[in-house]
């Protein structure tokens, strides 16, 4: 079962301040432990929203919006990920909740959210494509 452990975003890392030496250190070892134990697929920090843009979509086949960052609100910006691959959402929990506080002292926040296992997802939308040319080449034939 694949996790991902986000972490939401703060004044400090949208501002682009640098977490401390000690928030630093505490990170390599949480990501250490999670190596040693097997669990680790990926660990990742994002630059603040002003290096990002966000693409909004109102009404299906309506032209999407593109807003360039920064945003305004911090609340629901991702500033970071740890991705593990562990046996049961008690196990994911537990890594979870030893993950340090990455709000350099303040109130930090971190979701833990499970990943769509549905491999037919990528299988659907390669069969999605293939139809679409079929029907493309359909087209083309009765159109001679």
């Amino acid at each position: 079962m694949r996790y991902m452990l986000i972490v939401k975003a703060t004044k400090q890392s949208e501002a682009g301040v640098k977490p401390n030496r000690q928030l630093m250190d505490e990170m390599a070892s949480f990501n250490e432990s999670l190596t040693e134990a097997g669990v680790l697929l990926a660990a990742e920090g994002l630059q603040p929203s002003s290096s990002g843009l966000r693409i909004t979509y109102s009404e299906y086949g309506e032209k999407p919006n593109v807003v360039v960052g920064p945003f305004a609100e911090v609340k629901g910006i991702i500033a970071g990920y740890t991705l593990i691959d562990v046996k049961s959402e008690e196990e994911a929990i537990a890594f979870a909740m030893r993950m340090p506080n990455p709000a350099y002292g303040g109130e930090g926040e971190i979701e833990l959210r499970l990943l769509l296992e549905d491999t037919n997802l990528l299988q659907g939308s390669r069969m999605m494509a293939l139809e679409a040319d079929l029907r493309d080449q359909i087209d083309i034939l009765n159109k001679s």
